[in-house]
């Protein structure tokens, strides 16, 4: 492991179902609490980003997404199964980190897209 990957890989994962959130604590103090929801909105999944660019789905009605299992992959990732099925996006210790530090302004891009879109969070939109 190289020092920049021992920085980005969590040393503690936790699932808090009250809250919704998947907490990642890391070696240097910071920690990050991502909602269910958002890391649905922003699962690296071909179903959500596409195979090219420009080809994203806006996710809609993800607003009561509960994870309902996490799975290791092997020493740099985690695959989150979601209540309405969805398991195929691959969770990066890189890609977590990125959210974490980026995720107010992630969740303001997605919430401006909802609303130039006409998407909702509560229901889903063809």
């Amino acid at each position: 492991m190289t020092p920049d990957e021992s920085l980005i890989r969590p040393v503690e994962i936790t699932l808090h179902n009250a809250s919704r959130l998947l907490a990642l604590r890391y070696a240097d103090g910071r920690e990050f609490r991502l909602s269910w929801e958002f890391l649905r909105v922003y699962s690296p999944s071909a179903e959500v980003v596409g195979h090219a660019p420009d080809q994203e789905v806006l996710q809609t009605g993800k607003k009561d997404v509960t994870v309902t299992r996490i799975e290791p992959i092997g020493h740099y990732a985690i695959r989150l199964v979601f209540s309405d099925g969805h398991d195929s996006g691959l969770y990066s210790w890189a890609y977590l980190f990125e959210l974490g530090k980026n995720e107010k302004q992630l969740w303001q891009t997605y919430l401006d897209r909802l609303a130039d879109e006409g998407g909702s969070r509560d229901t889903l939109t063809p």
